[in-house]
């Protein structure tokens, strides 16, 4: 079948909260000061995990690589937010799009697997403590955080190279704040159901497949604490993946809501997109990495001991 009207997109509106000025302005003051926490926060989780030689070790390694994650993730989304409250042409350029739309869902994968990888380690510390040193060597756990990256890249570059083969001859809007993958694929004038089915495949391979891990993991780590008879115990024992857990939830409880949650034909056929939607959106990409080096901080002794002895070294080096 022949497309009428088909184009080459040079660059795309992104709509995000146009029309509502005020509202813009409140939203860049708010997010500026969010994107400031996100890098001192997770800033600060990187510094101390490789100055601090009794933060060496896996769980660690991995939070410094989720750290790094979330400052990548939100330094690829944020500025241009900022920029498009400020400008009066919220306009992308086509190829600008494509690399916004690869860098997230690149960042979003990873991070994926490597909540996965995490689980993981929390088990073999928890269930199997004796053999944890065994399990969990650095011939392990590095290829495994270089697993969550790669894993990330494929994906992405896979589901980028898809979209923009695409042809397109609808308008040039997309009701959002960013490129989302989604959001570009309703301005496709082809049958996109090839595109559909790769998404299933790595929402199977790269959200649910490492969600099942996480809750195979955890499921054991419970059964192994209601083993043990004295509640200080339980408590100490729990409060080492406390912080994995709530960082867990707040990603997935996000991102499923958003990628997961039914749709009418209405919805998923029109090229809007409601308030709660955007919302949650923004919620996944900058409020999670904002409050994952705060989790951890606030519930970690060895973080907070770490960030105190940062803090003296600095005082006596003045």
């Amino acid at each position: 079948m022949e497309w009428e009207n088909q184009t080459v997109l040079v660059e795309l509106f992104l709509k995000g909260l146009s029309g509502y000025p005020k509202l813009e302005l409140l939203f860049f003051v708010l997010i500026l000061m969010m994107y400031v926490v996100i890098l001192l926060g997770n800033g600060t989780l990187i510094l101390i995990s490789i100055l601090d030689s009794h933060l060496h070790t896996p769980m660690y390694f991995f939070l410094g690589n989720l750290s790094f994650l979330d400052i990548c993730y939100t330094t690829t989304s944020i500025p241009p937010l900022l920029v498009s409250f400020l400008s009066e042409r919220k306009t992308i350029s086509f190829s600008g799009c494509a690399v916004q739309m690869f860098l997230g869902l690149a960042m979003g994968t990873t991070e994926c697997v490597l909540l996965g990888m995490m689980a993981f380690d929390r088990y073999a510390a928890i269930c199997n403590p004796l053999r944890y040193s065994v399990i969990m060597s650095k011939d392990c756990y590095v290829p495994m955080a270089a697993a969550s990256w790669f894993s990330g890249l494929v994906n992405s570059a896979v589901q980028t190279a898809f979209v923009v083969q695409l042809p397109f001859c609808r308008n040039n809007v997309i009701n959002h704040f960013s490129c989302e993958i989604l959001a570009v694929l309703k301005l496709a004038c082809a049958d996109i159901s090839g595109n559909e089915f790769i998404m299933l495949v790595a929402t199977t391979l790269f959200i649910l497949t490492p969600l099942l891990l996480i809750i195979v993991s955890y499921t054991l780590i419970i059964l192994s604490i209601l083993k043990i008879h004295s509640s200080e115990g339980r408590s100490k024992v729990f409060s080492t993946c406390s912080a994995h857990l709530t960082v867990v939830i707040i990603f997935y409880g996000t991102i499923l809501f958003m990628y997961m949650k039914p749709k009418s034909k209405e919805t998923l056929n029109s090229d809007t997109l409601g308030g709660t939607d955007k919302l949650i959106s923004m919620f996944y990409g900058i409020i999670a990495p904002m409050v994952n080096p705060l989790i951890y901080s606030l519930r970690n002794k060895d973080v907070k001991e770490a960030v105190k002895l940062l803090l003296r070294r600095k005082i006596f080096n003045k």
